[in-house]
């Protein structure tokens, strides 16, 4: 069994995608303004998405299959981050720099993800009898 998590807040993946969710915000801002609508809201919001997901599937743990699920969804929006992110380095809208360490940290938190999905029973709450 993991070490002991109380709450969504103490997984190192939830903390991660928190990070990574105000990185891009405060990056994005100088993004430009044509973008806003684009880019820019995707890229937010689904690096939000990340985490509220994870705080769903946390909630889930009674049921393996259905927390492996939300897990699942937090994973594609993860994925989805790093598809706007190539758009971004494509448009030169984001640095090199910060491309690869974006990248990279949305990579390890879909490792991190796969991890959970993989052994929901883990992580579950057995039912009381």
């Amino acid at each position: 069994m993991p070490g002991f998590v109380e709450h969504f807040r103490d997984l190192d993946v939830y903390k991660e995608a928190l990070a990574g969710s105000g990185e891009i915000f405060k990056l994005s801002r100088r993004w430009p303004h044509e973008e806003k609508r684009s880019l820019t809201d995707q890229i937010r919001r689904c690096s939000r998405s990340v985490c509220a997901n994870i705080a769903e599937a946390w909630d889930k743990r009674f049921y393996p299959k259905h927390f492996a699920s939300k897990l699942t969804d937090a994973k594609s929006e993860a994925s989805e981050v790093q598809s706007w992110l190539d758009i971004a380095r494509n448009d030169a809208i984001i640095s090199p720099e910060s491309y690869r360490h974006l990248d990279q940290l949305y990579a390890k938190i879909k490792g991190g993800l796969t991890k959970m999905i993989r052994n929901p029973d883990r992580w579950s709450i057995p039912p009381k009898r």
